[in-house]
C-alpha cells in the first residue's frame, strides 16, 4: 500500500521487529523537523504512529525473549530475518522524512496509511503469533520426542540393566545349585568311604581280637607251664631250705660238744684266736667284702635278665608254638638265671655269716667238729665253714 505521499507502507511492517535495536529513536529526530513545519494536527498523526511502533515492538519483544528460553535454534532465524529487513527500514524511514518535509501533507491519505499500516501490523503480529506458537508447539514436539526418546533408551537401559540383573541371578542360582550339588556328591562319596573304612577296620578289630585270643591261649598255656615249672622250683627250694635248716640243727646240737676257741682281746672290730691272728683275719674280712660286692652285682643282674624275659613275653615279642620251641628255650634260660642267683644270694648270706664270726671270734672253725679249718682252704673258699672231709651236700666254689 501506499499513502498520498507516494510512500509504500509494507516497508513499515519491520518496525515493530526493529524497535528492540533502537531504530525507533533515529526516527523520531528526523520527524521533530517536520513537526515544527506542520500544523497541530500533523503533530498527533505522527505521535500516534510513534507511540503504535513502540507499543508493538514492546509486544514482539517478550516473544523473542520466549523463543530464545524455549528454542535456541529459532533465535538464529528471527535474527536472519530482521538483518534483512534493516536496511528497508533506514531507507523508509530516510523516504518519511523525505517525504514530510515536503510542504503539502493529504492528512486523508496520513490516516489511511496509519490504518492500513496497524492492519498490516496486525496481520504480521498475529502471524508471528501463529509461527511463534507452531514454533513452540514444534519445539514442545521435539521435545516432547526427545522426551520419549530418551524415555524409550532409559527404558530399554533398565530393561537392560533389569535382563542383566536376572542373568545373572539365574547364572549365580545355577552356579549354587551346582555347588550344592558337588557337595552332596562329595558328602555321599566321604560317607561311603566312612562305610567302607568303618566296615574294613571292623573286620581288622574281628581279626585282631581272634589273633589276640589265639595269642591268650597260648599265654595262658605258656603261664601254666612256667607256673608248674616254678612250682617244682619252689618244692626243691624248700626241700633244699628244709635240709638246711635240718643240718644247722644238728651243727647247733654238735656245737655243744665242740672245743672251746681260745679267743684274744678285740682289735679293729676282729676278735683274734689263738689259731688265727689279726693279720690273717684282716686279710680274710677284706676278700670276702671284695666277694660279696661281686655276687650281689651278679645276683641282681641275673634277676634283671630273669625280668626282662617275662616282660619280653608280655609283651608277644616270643611266639610260643610247636615248631619254634623259644617258649620252653625262654623258661629254661629264666630258670637258669633265678637258680644263679639264688646261688648267689646264699653265698651272700654264707659270706655275711663269716664276716660276723671274724667279729666274734669263731672265724676259721668248722661248724660240726669245731676244728680249726686250715688257712689255705680258708683263702680258696673265705666263706667256707667246714673241712673237706666234712663237705657233704653244701654249695661249692663257682
Amino acid at each position: 500500500m501506499e499513502n498520498g505521499n507516494g510512500v509504500s507502507m509494507v516497508a513499515k511492517k519491520p518496525a515493530k521487529k526493529s524497535a528492540a535495536k533502537k531504530p525507533v529513536a533515529k526516527k523520531s529526530t528526523a520527524k521533530k523537523p517536520a513537526a515544527k513545519k506542520s500544523t497541530a494536527p500533523k503533530k498527533a498523526a505522527p505521535t500516534k504512529s510513534v507511540s503504535k511502533k513502540t507499543v508493538s515492538s514492546k509486544k514482539s519483544a517478550p516473544a523473542k525473549k520466549v523463543i530464545a528460553k524455549k528454542a535456541p535454534a529459532k533465535k538464529v532465524v528471527a535474527k536472519k530475518v530482521v538483518a534483512k529487513k534493516a536496511p528497508a527500514k533506514k531507507v523508509v524511514a530516510k523516504k518519511v522524512v523525505a517525504k514530510k518535509t515536503a510542504p503539502k501533507v493529504d492528512l486523508k491519505k496520513v490516516a489511511a496509511a496509519k490504518k492500513a499500516a496497524e492492519l498490516a501490523k496486525k496481520v504480521a503480529a498475529e502471524k508471528k503469533a501463529k509461527e511463534i506458537a507452531a514454533q513452540r508447539e514444534k519445539a514442545a514436539k521435539a521435545k516432547a520426542a526427545a522426551d520419549a526418546v530418551r524415555a524409550k533408551a532409559k527404558a530399554a537401559a533398565e530393561l537392560a540393566r533389569v535382563k542383566a540383573k536376572a542373568a545373572a541371578e539365574e547364572k549365580k542360582a545355577r552356579e549354587k545349585i551346582l555347588a550344592q550339588q558337588k557337595k552332596e556328591q562329595e558328602l555321599a562319596k566321604k560317607k561311603a568311604d566312612a562305610e567302607k573304612a568303618a566296615i574294613a577296620k571292623q573286620k581288622a578289630a574281628e581279626k585282631e581280637v581272634e589273633r589276640l585270643a589265639k595269642e591268650a591261649e597260648k599265654q595262658a598255656e605258656a603261664d601254666r607251664k612256667a607256673a608248674e615249672k616254678e612250682a617244682a622250683r619252689l618244692a626243691k627250694e624248700a626241700e633244699r631250705l628244709a635240709e638246711a635248716a635240718r643240718k644247722v640243727a644238728e651243727k647247733k646240737a654238735k656245737a655243744l660238744e665242740k672245743p672251746v676257741i681260745v679267743k684274744l682281746p678285740v682289735q679293729d672290730g676282729i676278735t683274734p684266736t689263738k689259731d688265727f691272728d689279726l693279720k690273717f683275719l684282716q686279710a680274710q674280712r677284706e676278700m670276702l667284702h671284695s666277694e660279696r660286692i661281686s655276687l650281689v652285682g651278679q645276683a641282681t643282674r641275673l634277676e634283671d635278665e630273669a625280668n626282662a624275659l617275662i616282660a619280653d613275653a608280655e609283651m608277644g615279642d616270643v611266639q610260643f608254638d610247636d615248631e619254634g620251641g623259644e617258649g620252653d628255650t625262654m623258661v629254661v634260660e629264666r630258670e637258669r638265671d633265678l637258680t644263679l642267683s639264688a646261688s648267689a644270694r646264699h653265698i651272700v648270706e654264707q659270706i655275711d655269716l663269716s664276716l660276723e664270726s671274724i667279729k666274734s671270734g669263731e672265724y676259721g672253725y668248722s661248724e660240726h667238729s669245731g676244728k680249726p679249718i686250715p688257712r689255705e682252704r680258708l683263702k680258696a673258699i673265705p666263706w667256707t665253714t667246714e673241712l673237706v672231709e666234712e663237705r657233704v651236700g653244701t654249695f661249692g666254689r663257682r
